[in-house]
């Protein structure tokens, strides 16, 4: 259903409003249940992977690169000036849509679900690098993420956008028990990496690894907590060159660390799979 909208004011445009005020942004998504997704490859993702449209909010010329997927779906047509001024910016992706989330699983649903190898986050803040490591995490096949409470929120704009709608193709839950969470993952056969910095840590690359893996990545700027350091079975690191460290270059950022562990991690595990199946 297409509604022509002529003033940036107009209370249906409610959900797009005032998108640079990040607290207003956080409220209104915890409030209402919703996020929102930018440009046609991300809002076809986030369709396919069953959330519901509130609304789309695009222009004249966008319209018809969505038409096919979008039904009877309400859209909003703006002028390119109402669409730069409501988002505060010229969208070059064509079109914003309104979407409603869908129920978290649990961690237990998670752990059941026949998961072999877990990203587990702590207290990543940053939503650009919440939405890199999903990215990474699905383009090399994890099979889930699991978040710590204050980890950033997968569904905000920033994140959704920069992981191109990653975050709707791996299945994550948000952990309640910051403290026995890792208990949790070894009672589920999990055997628990904690990824750092420290090159005294037994490089990733020759870590015999179990069936069933998850991987503990810290926060963007003092890595894992100590309690996490302690409770996992054993700590791993990215060996970085000599060269480097004499140069004081002695780690990597968050990102480009998750993205090397992850194809780490995932060493193998065609062959196991195999082995399971003999």
């Amino acid at each position: 259903m297409l509604e022509y909208v002529t003033d940036a004011d107009d209370p249906r445009l409610s959900d797009y409003t005032r998108l640079r005020d990040v607290e207003l942004r956080k409220s209104l998504e915890a409030e209402r249940g919703l996020f929102l997704a930018e440009g046609e490859k991300v809002i076809r993702r986030a369709i396919g992977a069953g959330y519901p449209i509130r609304s789309v909010l695009t222009t004249r010329r966008w319209l018809p690169s969505l038409a096919d997927v979008l039904g009877d779906a309400l859209v909003y047509v703006v002028s390119d000036e109402i669409m730069a001024g409501i988002a505060g910016f010229k969208v070059h992706r064509g079109a914003l849509a309104s979407m409603e989330r869908l129920p978290l699983p649990s961690v237990e649903r998670l752990l059941k679900g026949g998961a072999r190898r877990l990203l587990v986050l702590e207290d990543l803040v940053d939503h650009s690098n919440i939405g890199a490591i999903f990215r990474s995490a699905a383009a090399l096949g994890v099979d889930a993420v699991i978040l710590s409470p204050r980890c950033a929120d997968p569904l905000y704009r920033r994140a959704v956008k920069v992981s191109m709608g990653a975050v709707f193709s791996i299945p994550y839950a948000r952990m309640d028990d910051w403290y026995e969470g890792l208990s949790r993952l070894r009672e589920a056969g999990f055997q628990t990496l904690a990824l750092t910095p420290d090159q005294k840590a037994t490089p990733i690359d020759t870590v015999k690894l179990s069936d069933r893996v998850a991987l503990l990545l810290g926060s963007e700027g003092d890595g894992l907590s100590s309690h996490w350091l302690e409770e996992a079975d054993q700590a791993v690191c990215i060996p970085m060159s000599a060269t480097a460290m004499a140069a004081g270059v002695d780690s990597l950022n968050v990102v480009a660390a998750a993205a090397i562990a992850c194809h780490g991690l995932m060493r193998n595990t065609g062959q196991a799979q195999l082995d399971r199946t003999l």
